[in-house]
């Protein structure tokens, strides 16, 4: 219904009923009555008949008005705030009476499982890691430590009930704002978090109020020496946790904690905030004298002449070489990598209490060391060589070398150096060509590639050092190691190179670097111009010594925690080419070590297989091989120190000076080295010192191991020739009384000079021995001598590599009697 004008008049039009008749007098009234009955008392002193005018502002008297009426009374404001605060203060001392503080026997016993061993896979122990907590109680830490922690940690520790007020909010605050994770700020607080392992370590609010529980808790329970006691023992002081390990680590064995001077117990004080400065940090350094001005000031009757007398403690020699010295640095550092992809930081390892099993063979490890170092020995340190060997069938890596001192040369060859595979790559080419469901009975092209073009590669083509006639079979091509050959059955693949990039992904290589490489060198793929490493070599190849499996390769067995195992063995395994490819590959590569590229390195009556590889002007030189027990990898390369000047320098530890000789300087630093690596010719190819180590390292690793064999002959697939099978060798006639008829090639005599190029100077001998050595052509060639396009793969240099003439050969080397094909 429609609102009633104020100006209309009372009796004009229809007035509204009644809101309800049943509450009316039983008397009949008017219309007008009824009206002035139910009008407003004010609107009748304004005079009979007239409507009832709107209600005016409120006055002083009758109340609020306006915005004052949404303002509560502060009798309630009061009253809410005493209800909040009361609930507030509830759920907190709740929140706090069921706050549980840790048994502290049970905490004790946490603290002192802290060191971590590594072992060989025998269970024999490589390196502890950490230094082992040792608790002490207070009487036998001195005056001088504990004064130094409390007056750069905790000045009021005394006397607060165990937090900081003050502290609380700055650290709430900070870590609620994201603005920086603030620790603990008392001491109490901080023995709560170290001593207890119910404190985990994240930063986070959740935390830091049950520091503050469990700090009150702890005041109130335990007195202000006890407190302090297991605050010492348990602190992280950077070498060691605990004061009495950490005055042994810093200062020398004789030290213990009750002997700490002034200058000592202010110096590992001074660590607590950041340990994991070096020993002698500029910032360390600073703090170190706040903290012995601090103790001057709060105990001037002890300390107050300590800042004009104190002198910088004499520090022990890093221990680091004890526990990463030689060899097993090496094996530690690879350890502690694994873990911490999986989710396990060096830091948790090294204070965790963990039991460790390694894949590493340590009568292995010997032997790949004898191996290299023989091999080695009269070489300059410009030479590099890394070896790998893996169980085919589990992935283990049994043993590597990586160098000769891990604190010296840091450096691990196998695992870090990506250099190119050369003609070491090409049995991926061949796992590829067979399970495309072609045989080892194809016959392929010798002397120039087909087609003739291949897209990517230069106008000059892939070539070969040496005549191999128009056509070879698969097992010679592999066994002479033939480039054009090789790159010509990468191209008939169904899927083309894609279908060896897949293949060799799928057997542990790294996608990004196959990826990179296909898209800069296409077809020179095929033949090894990728970066690889020893151990992924090592690995890549159990697919052939598996029946095509390919298990990733890892280096830890087991990680225990107490009796449970906390980090189990990782295998995974996939079929990355049927078993006949595996089967048949193995027979062609068997054939490098009978008459190939590797002749007469063999294991005698042990079956073996593998493949050389040479690159560019012998830059890089590989020998690959496997039994059914270990597939064993080596490489070599040569790096040579050059000054800015062009001037040679010797390496110092297999590095290249960033000093002169090694000594300070204020010239030269990291960013702006003395000396640079540059890549240039070993001298050698992979039939050389590469296939000899190898053939050492496998005769002292499978001494004792019975004899396996390898699965026959499968005879997959069907030839697919690519070019045409050669005839037959024409018998000499009586018109041609010098023709004797032997063509030791089988390459039709001399027609293969009407294939482009022609190589007129190589003499065929009565049975040709190609070799991966030589200055292999198989990579066209910039006008200087470097790969076009190629990786010039400097390892841990940062030199661009030489593309020089190949270096006289080392000392002890006598010149190869044959050439290698790449």
């Amino acid at each position: 219904m429609a609102a009633q004008p104020y100006d209309e008049s009372p009796g004009r039009g229809d007035q509204p009923p009644p809101r309800s008749r049943a509450r009316q007098d039983p008397r009949t009234l008017s219309n007008q009555e009824t009206i002035v009955s139910d009008a407003p008392r004010r609107s009748r002193r304004r005079g009979e008949g007239g409507p009832p005018e709107p209600p005016g502002p409120p006055t002083e008297k009758g109340g609020k008005g306006g915005w004052r009426r949404f303002i509560p009374s502060w009798k309630i404001v009061v009253a809410g705030v005493v209800v909040l605060a009361a609930g507030l203060f509830g759920m907190i001392m709740i929140a706090y009476a069921n706050t549980p503080v840790p048994d502290a026997e049970q905490a004790k016993a946490e603290a002192l499982a802290e060191q971590s061993t590594i072992y060989y896979r025998d269970g024999k122990e490589i390196a502890k890691l950490g230094t082992k907590r040792e608790i002490v109680p207070i009487s036998k830490m001195a005056q001088t430590v504990r004064d130094a922690a409390v007056a750069i940690e905790n000045k009021t520790f005394y006397e607060d009930s165990g937090i900081s007020i003050s502290g609380m909010a700055r650290a709430l605050y900070m870590t609620a704002t994201g603005q920086q994770l603030q620790g603990a700020s008392t001491i109490t607080q901080q023995m709560a978090s170290n001593y207890y392992d119910g404190l985990n370590r994240e930063v986070s609010l959740k935390r830091k109020v049950l520091e503050i529980f469990v700090a009150v808790k702890l005041n109130d329970k335990l007195s202000k020496d006890d407190i302090l006691q297991n605050y010492l023992n348990t602190v992280n002081f950077g070498r060691a946790y605990g004061v009495e390990a950490a005055a042994k680590a810093y200062f020398g064995d004789s030290v213990t904690a009750a002997k700490l001077t002034p200058e000592q117990g202010a110096y590992l004080a001074a660590r607590i905030q950041q340990p994991n400065w070096e020993p002698d940090a500029p910032a360390l350094k600073v703090r170190w004298n706040t903290t012995i001005k601090y103790m001057a000031e709060q105990w001037p009757d002890r300390y107050g002449q300590l800042p004009q007398t104190a002198k910088w403690p004499k520090l022990r020699k890093d221990s680091n070489e004890n526990e990463l010295g030689g060899l097993k640095g090496y094996m530690v550092m690879q350890v502690l990598e694994e873990l911490k992809q999986r989710g396990l930081t060096p830091d948790a390892v090294r204070s965790g209490g963990y039991h460790i099993t390694s894949t590493f063979d340590r009568k292995l490890m010997l032997a790949a060391k004898e191996a290299v170092q023989s091999t080695t020995r009269s070489m300059s340190k410009e030479y590099h060589a890394g070896l790998a060997a893996v169980d085919p069938k589990k992935g283990r890596i049994l043993a590597f070398y990586g160098g000769s001192n891990y604190v010296k040369d840091p450096f691990n060859e196998p695992f870090d150096a990506k250099k190119q595979a050369a003609s070491a790559f090409k049995p991926y080419v061949l796992a590829a060509w067979l399970q495309a469901g072609y045989s080892l009975k194809s016959y392929v092209p010798g002397n120039e590639t087909v087609p003739k073009e291949i897209p990517g590669i230069q106008k000059e083509g892939i070539r070969n050092s040496h005549n191999v006639g128009q056509s070879i079979d698969v097992i010679k091509a592999t066994a002479q190691s033939v480039n054009t050959a090789y790159v010509s059955m990468a191209f008939a693949l169904p899927g083309k190179i894609d279908e060896v990039k897949n293949l060799v992904e799928s057997a542990g290589f790294n996608q990004d670097r196959m990826e990179a490489d296909v898209k800069e060198h296409s077809y020179q793929f095929a033949i090894g111009s990728a970066p690889v490493s020893a151990v992924e070599q090592a690995a890549g190849y159990s697919i052939f010594a598996n029946g095509g499996k390919y298990t990733k390769y890892h280096v830890v067995q087991e990680v225990r925690r107490g009796k449970q195992v906390v980090y189990p063995e990782q295998r995974a395994s996939k079929q990355v080419v049927d078993p006949g490819v595996a089967a048949d590959a193995t027979v062609a590569m068997q054939e490098v070590l009978r008459s190939g590229t590797a002749a007469g390195q063999g294991l005698g009556n042990r079956p073996a297989a593998g493949k050389t590889g040479t690159n560019n002007n012998e830059k890089e030189a590989w020998f690959v091989g496997y039994t059914p027990q270990i597939s064993a990898a080596v490489g070599f390369y040569r790096e040579q120190c050059k000054t800015k000047k062009g001037t040679v320098v010797q390496p110092i530890n297999s590095s290249c000076p960033e000093t002169p000789r090694g000594k300070p300087s204020t010239k030269y630093n990291r960013d702006n080295p003395y000396s640079r690596a540059y890549e240039v010719s070993l001298g050698f190819e992979g039939a050389g010192p590469p296939t000899a180590t190898w053939h050492k390292f496998m005769t002292l690793a499978h001494e004792g191991l019975p004899i396996e064999q390898f699965p026959k002959r499968a005879e997959i697939g069907v030839p697919e020739n690519i070019v045409p099978s050669p005839t037959p060798t024409p018998k000499p006639t009586e018109d041609d009384p010098f023709d004797t008829g032997d063509d030791p090639l089988g390459d039709q005599g001399n027609q293969d000079c009407f294939v482009n190029p022609c190589n007129d100077d190589v003499t065929p001998t009565e049975e040709p021995t190609i070799d991966d050595g030589g200055d292999d052509t198989g990579f066209p060639q910039t006008a200087n001598g470097d790969v076009a396009g190629g990786n010039n793969g400097n390892g841990h240099g940062n030199g661009n590599g030489g593309g020089r003439l190949p270096a006289p050969k080392p000392t002890g080397w006598a010149s190869m009697s044959r050439s290698e094909e790449r």
